[in-house]
């Protein structure tokens, strides 16, 4: 009874923060420029779902900025996950208090804020800013720390026996550390890899900085730079119509990776 009383309450306080923004957005999507200009909550009196949408995708520069976030998001998050996966080891395994120190100082990275000034000023000396190359490298540095954090605990509970057997047949490190460690590692991955998807994707901050043009902007700024440019008279119908093919690919990963998610988080549980 208390559980179902919990559970209950939970539900009336999501209501409010949760299902009523998403509702207003998904209706007035539907609205044409003068419903949702009033960003009510009840139905279209009049449906304008293929022209927003239409507009949209014609105008909003949604397909490029779809390609552009796909071309940074797959490098970044196989980038952070194998080189986050093969720091952990090393953390987890050594003893040195320089790795320990190094260790506390990735997982401060997760905290504290980069500074992007120099970052700016860095990638404008190597030739790199601008570009998608600097950004897809910024962002490989600065979201290191996240894999580092989940997968290190996960090392340390591994028994050392499986990576002593494999070295006694012959294999090296590098073959002990893909043919073991990382099958060994997947589930924690798995969850990293969808932190670091939802992360990257909705990234705007660094993009906003280190992208320039219309030909290298992600979904963030095709959504913003698309909003500004209908400042004067913002038309929210497309707006929310944007934020929600913007969000699309996102729950898509959700809904398919949902099961393995909560798999690799009990699993972490568990180690823990």
């Amino acid at each position: 009874m208390r559980a179902v009383l919990k559970y209950t309450a939970l539900t009336l306080f999501a209501i409010p923060w949760v299902l009523v923004p998403i509702w207003l957005v998904v209706v007035n999507s539907f609205k044409p420029a003068g419903e949702a200009a009033e960003l009510g909550l009840g139905l279209p009196r009049t449906w304008a779902i293929a022209e927003n949408y239409g507009i949209v995708l014609d105008r909003g520069g949604y397909l490029m900025g779809l390609v552009n976030s796909l071309k940074v998001t797959v490098p970044i998050v196989v980038a952070v996950v194998f080189l986050g996966a093969a720091a952990a080891w090393a953390f987890g395994r050594s003893r040195s208090r320089w790795l320990q120190a190094a260790y506390f100082v990735m997982g401060l990275s997760i905290l504290l804020p980069p500074s992007i000034i120099p970052t700016v000023y860095l990638l404008r000396a190597l030739s790199l800013d601008g570009g998608s190359l600097g950004y897809v490298l910024t962002m490989t540095g600065c979201r290191l720390g996240i894999v580092i954090f989940l997968a290190t605990g996960f090392v340390r509970a591994f028994p050392r026996d499986l990576e002593d057997a494999a070295a006694i047949d012959g294999a090296s490190r590098p073959q002990v550390f893909v043919r073991i460690l990382l099958p060994l590692l997947r589930p924690v991955l798995f969850v990293g890899s969808v932190v670091l998807i939802i992360n990257v994707w909705n990234d705007f901050f660094f993009a906003l900085f280190l992208l320039q043009g219309s030909a290298n902007a992600t979904l963030p700024l095709s959504l913003f730079q698309f909003a500004s440019g209908t400042l004067q008279s913002l038309n929210w119908n497309l707006v929310f119509a944007h934020v929600l093919l913007t969000t699309l690919p996102l729950v898509a990963v959700y809904v398919v990776a949902q099961k393995r998610v909560l798999a690799g988080l009990t699993e972490g549980a568990l180690k823990g």
